[in-house]
């Protein structure tokens, strides 16, 4: 890890904290000693960054401590615009337009040449031809998955026969040409994968679910990477 980008994540650890946060946890976060972190900190300290605290007893930005953002790498900045792009194409409407929205922001910030290097970025997301209701159904389990409720699911399989289902919905993944639901069946008492542009209906029901070791979302990938 570059030295730059070191410092920038201590800032941004320490950045909205109350408490003070040791040492050795910022230690553990980036992989260093704890010796590296005592140095990272006494040179911000010494650059004017308004670090509180000492060894031993843990930092905190100062209360009101109005810290510069770091400025993108061509790079990095072209792999910002490339991922909102996949965003934008395919990741729903309320995603799509957070996503133009930050590209708008960070734009908005930039130095000529660094903005004339995003717009130039050749690296494109067609949208396949996404319907409405298959994007409308990523932003209603998205919502569902962040409230943890259940939703009621009718469903065709590969061979077109229908069912219903109540599911606890836990993650979406794209998979370069369709999305998939991951969720604990209510029926089956058992983790499927279903296609969203096998979903005929998708009802967020008022019923809320608790995420656990048997059914939540630690327990889905588990099972994912045992298969």
């Amino acid at each position: 890890m570059r030295r730059a980008d070191r410092l920038f994540l201590i800032i941004h650890a320490l950045r909205g904290r109350r408490t003070a946060l040791p040492a050795r946890g910022l230690a553990d976060t980036l992989g260093v000693s704890q010796r590296t972190v005592y140095r990272d900190v006494a040179d911000l300290q010494r650059s004017g960054v308004p670090i509180e605290g000492e060894a031993g007893i843990g930092y905190v930005l100062r209360k009101g401590a109005d810290i510069p953002p770091l400025m993108f790498q061509p790079d990095e900045l072209e792999a910002l615009v490339v991922g909102t792009r996949f965003v934008q194409a395919f990741a729903g409407e309320r995603l799509g337009r957070a996503a133009d929205a930050a590209l708008l922001k960070i734009n908005a910030v930039l130095p000529a040449g660094l903005r004339e290097r995003s717009e130039r970025s050749r690296v494109f997301a067609p949208d396949f031809g996404q319907h409405a209701a298959l994007k409308a159904h990523i932003d209603d389990i998205h919502q569902a998955i962040a409230l943890r409720r259940v939703i009621a699911l009718g469903y065709a399989d590969e061979r077109g026969a229908a069912s219903t289902r109540e599911i606890q919905p836990l993650c979406l993944a794209f998979w370069g040409g369709s999305w998939t639901l991951g969720a604990w069946c209510r029926l089956r008492q058992d983790f499927r994968n279903f296609r969203l542009d096998r979903i005929r209906e998708c009802v967020m029901l008022e019923i809320s679910f608790l995420e656990n070791e048997k059914s939540g979302f630690a327990a889905y990938m588990a099972a994912m990477e045992a298969h």
